[in-house]
């Protein structure tokens, strides 16, 4: 499964991709900021996100996306436009038809540290070592993207073949209620004619 891996921002959207299984490490496919200038229109902003995340997908080919989680900070104007990011990144991923996870910081940071509060300092650290990276992925988004797509390969897989086996489970309970009813007619119908026939 390869996962694109966005920690959504305004000023800096990192993006990260990875490769791999659930219960394996992953590979690292490509690691990248998009930035946009503080002093450029929103709206502007958000086309630039739209159209490099458009370019990241043509060219990295992922079968899904993993979103940060937008959860409420004091500034808010921050929160907005993580909030826009992000919106921007479901939209752009939607639009492919490509199935997109909203994970929360403290998910991906469980996810690759084992501890839900851990620091960026231990996040990046762990990135790095997972992905046995040669250096350290910088800046701090570029890492928390790459933590976003190993969660998303290892929890959302996971996750992806239990929903499978459910639906899997749900057609089979639906066969099997189908197969029964048709026994069920037809012994009616055997005991119809039967009776018919007395």
């Amino acid at each position: 499964m390869r996962v694109l891996g966005v920690d959504p921002g305004l000023t800096r959207c990192g993006l990260g991709v990875v490769e791999g299984t659930p219960g394996k490490p992953p590979v690292l496919v490509a690691v990248g900021v998009i930035r946009t200038p503080a002093d450029l229109d929103v709206s502007k902003r958000l086309v630039r996100i739209e159209a490099e995340l458009e370019e990241w997908i043509d060219l990295h080919r992922p079968d899904a996306v993993a979103v940060e989680r937008v959860f409420a900070q004091h500034n808010v104007r921050t929160v907005m436009g993580t909030a826009q990011a992000s919106g921007v990144a479901m939209v752009v991923a939607a639009r492919r038809g490509l199935p997109v996870a909203l994970h929360t910081p403290s998910e991906v940071k469980a996810a690759v540290t084992g501890f839900g509060r851990a620091d960026k300092e231990q996040v990046t650290t762990m990135v790095t070592r997972i992905l046995k990276l040669s250096e350290r992925p910088t800046p701090a988004d570029a890492a928390d993207a790459l933590a976003l797509a190993i969660c998303q390969v290892w929890r959302g897989g996971v996750t992806s073949k239990l929903q499978q086996a459910a639906t899997s489970r749900g057609n089979l309970e639906a066969a099997a209620q189908a197969q029964s009813r048709l026994q069920v007619a037809r012994l009616r119908a055997a005991v119809a004619a039967q009776q018919d026939k007395r």
